[in-house]
C-alpha cells in the first residue's frame, strides 16, 4: 500500500465457473511474494463462511442471510489492520444455476441474492476498515461456454438428467455472467464493481489474477517473479459428460452414484 492512497480491500465475489479456481491457485502459490502489496485470502481461509453465502444463495431465507453476515464480521475482524487484501471465493456470489433452490426450483440466475450477498460484502468490510477502498470484483465469461461449463460441473457434482440442449432450453432465460456482473454494477452504484472477462485472459499466469494484480497496483517487475499454476477445475471431455449423464439416469441412490462417479474419475471403472 503505497503513503498516497487509502487501504484497498478486493473482494473476488464470483461468479462460478468463470476461472475463479485458476485465480485462486495463483494467488495462493505466490502469497509470499504479493505480501508487500496484499495479503490474500481463499477459499481454504473461510470455507465455513464462503458455505454460508452458497446456502444463501440455495434458499435465500433471511436468516441465512444474517448467518453470513455474522460469519463474514468475525472474520473481518481476525484481519490485520495495516494491509490491503484481497479475498476470493466464488460462492460469495452464491449458488451455481442449475442447482435447485426454494420449493425444487431451478434456479437460473444469482441475482437477487448475488446483489444482497455483495451489499452485505461492501457494508461490513467498510465497518470494519473505515475510509478503504473497497473494490467488489467479478470474473465474468461468454454465456454459452459459461453455460456449457455449468452443464458439466452440475452433471458431475449432481444427479442432473438433462442432456445440454435440454439444459439450454430450461436456462434459456439465465442471463449468464457478464450481464449479471453489469446488473450488479448499476444496482449497487455508487459501490465500485469491476469485472475481467475469461477469454481476454486466457493466455495470461493465473488467467483473470492478472486484473487483480492491475487493480492492486502490483508492480509489473513483480509480477515477473510470479509463479505460473495450471489452469484448474477445467472441465471434463464429452466423454466424461457423456458417462455422467448415464450414470445420473440410471442410479437413482445418490451414494451409490457418488461412488460410480468417484470410480469413473479415478480411472478404477471405465468410461
Amino acid at each position: 500500500m503505497t503513503e498516497d492512497r487509502h487501504r484497498r480491500i478486493l473482494i473476488h465475489a464470483g461468479f462460478h465457473k468463470t476461472g475463479t479456481s485458476t485465480v485462486q491457485d495463483f494467488l495462493k502459490a505466490n502469497r509470499e511474494t504479493l505480501r508487500p502489496h496484499f495479503l490474500y485470502y481463499g477459499k481454504a481461509d473461510f470455507r465455513a463462511l464462503g458455505a454460508l453465502a452458497r446456502r444463501y444463495g440455495q434458499r435465500p431465507y433471511p436468516w441465512r442471510l444474517a448467518r453470513f453476515r455474522s460469519g463474514l464480521r468475525r472474520f473481518l475482524r481476525s484481519l490485520p489492520d495495516d494491509h490491503d487484501i484481497v479475498l476470493s471465493r466464488e460462492t460469495f456470489s452464491g449458488t451455481m444455476p442449475g442447482h435447485r433452490g426454494l420449493f425444487g426450483r431451478v434456479i437460473r440466475s444469482t441475482l437477487p441474492a448475488s446483489e444482497r450477498l455483495a451489499r452485505v460484502l461492501a457494508d461490513e468490510t467498510a465497518r470494519r476498515f473505515p475510509g478503504a477502498e473497497i473494490i467488489l470484483f467479478y470474473t465474468t465469461r461468454d454465456r454459452e461456454a459459461w453455460l456449457r461449463s455449468v452443464h458439466g460441473h452440475l452433471l458431475r457434482s449432481i444427479r442432473l438428467t438433462d442432456d445440454y440442449p435440454a439444459f439450454a432450453r430450461r436456462l434459456a432465460d439465465t442471463p449468464g455472467p457478464e450481464a449479471e456482473a453489469k446488473l450488479l454494477a448499476e444496482r449497487l452504484a455508487p459501490q465500485r464493481v469491476e469485472t475481467a472477462h475469461l477469454e481476454h485472459f486466457a493466455n495470461a499466469p493465473g488467467a483473470a489474477a492478472q486484473a487483480i494484480l492491475s487493480l492492486m497496483e502490483v508492480p509489473h517487475a513483480v509480477r515477473d517473479q510470479l509463479r505460473t499454476v495450471p489452469r484448474g477445475n477445467i472441465g471434463q471431455p464429452e466423454a466424461l459428460r457423456a458417462a455422467f449423464l448415464t450414470l445420473n439416469r440410471q442410479i437413482g441412490n445418490k451414494r451409490r452414484l457418488k461412488a460410480k462417479k468417484l470410480a469413473v474419475l479415478e480411472g478404477r471403472e471405465d468410461v
